[in-house]
């Protein structure tokens, strides 16, 4: 429950390639867009779960029934130089659910801000093999209550993450990528002054566990480079916390693990403009901690040169 934010984030957008079609760029992909070029993003997510993870024991959600998330998110990506990007995004997150007398959040949730860099790019055999490195910093800038879980609409805790990014791309348009990031997680500052967290603690203060996420894809572009798809993996993992107390509710210490398969595809609508429409599939296999989501997407993406 905690933070399937971060893994909504992590499908933020845009790019754009020399002399072929406007691209969308991960922050966890192979993709650089070239110097001078800027590309904007609306993506819109919805979430939904009815089942969650009370530690490792998944349970029916009955006392508050389906719980909905919907996200709107702006971005920007900027081409620096050629092998460096900068992405920034500022998330607008909603959530509610079908019963129970509790009222959902709304509001602006977190600015990130990502530096991507491009350290190989060398032919191998029948392709490209790629490494890459994504920095991101995150701080909430809204004004809500972390400590409000599931209806929270972020962990309320500043982010550090250090991703590093291997791909082999094939002269056939076949993509092989895999990725890990370190997630460097601050304290979230709560409205009461005690909690309970393998035994009493008198503080307005949480510490959020830090993570791991990992990634992995097998894609594919087709269609003259006009039609991205991809077949995805992702899990993240923080590495300390507690388990959601029986019959309780979750708070920012939980030690949350989730696994989603997923599918993600683009297609560039009106390459010459820069205009491209986006697609996304997310399933829940496993968790800890966490709602067993299923996630869709949909999004517009507009590229331009600007220097």
């Amino acid at each position: 429950m905690k933070n399937l934010i971060r893994s909504a984030v992590a499908l933020t957008l845009c790019y754009i390639l020399p002399n072929v079609p406007t691209y969308a760029q991960l922050p966890f992909d192979e993709i650089l867009m070239p110097k001078g070029e800027i590309c904007a993003a609306v993506i819109y997510e919805n979430s939904k779960w009815d089942q969650y993870w009370e530690g490792d024991y998944l349970r029916e959600n009955a006392n508050i029934g389906t719980f909905t998330r919907q996200m709107l998110m702006p971005m920007v990506a900027v081409g620096i130089t050629n092998k460096i990007n900068i992405i920034a995004f500022l998330p607008y997150v909603s959530t509610a659910a079908s019963a129970g007398t509790q009222v959902g959040q709304s509001g602006v949730q977190d600015l990130n801000i990502s530096l991507k860099a491009e350290w190989l790019n060398q032919q191998v055999g029948k392709g490209n093999l790629m490494f890459l490195t994504n920095t991101h910093f995150s701080t909430p800038v809204g004004n809500y209550l972390s400590d409000y879980m599931p209806f929270s609409i972020g962990a309320g805790a500043p982010e550090l993450g250090l991703r590093g990014i291997g791909a082999y791309r094939m002269d056939n348009g076949l993509v092989f990528r895999a990725t890990m990031a370190y997630l460097w997680r601050g304290q979230t500052e709560i409205e009461r002054d005690y909690y309970y967290q393998d035994g009493s603690v008198y503080s307005p203060f949480m510490n959020v566990p830090n993570a791991l996420n990992i990634h992995g894809a097998i894609g594919y572009w087709t269609l003259e480079n006009r039609l991205r798809l991809e077949a995805t993996y992702m899990s993240l993992n923080c590495l300390s916390g507690d388990d959601i107390r029986s019959y309780n509710r979750p708070q920012p210490t939980n030690k949350m693990e989730v696994s989603q398969i997923g599918v993600w595809t683009q297609y560039y609508i009106n390459a010459d403009k820069g205009l491209g429409a986006i697609a996304y599939f997310n399933h829940t296999l496993s968790g800890r901690n966490s709602g067993k989501a299923n996630t869709i997407g949909l999004g517009l993406t507009y590229q331009f040169k600007v220097y």
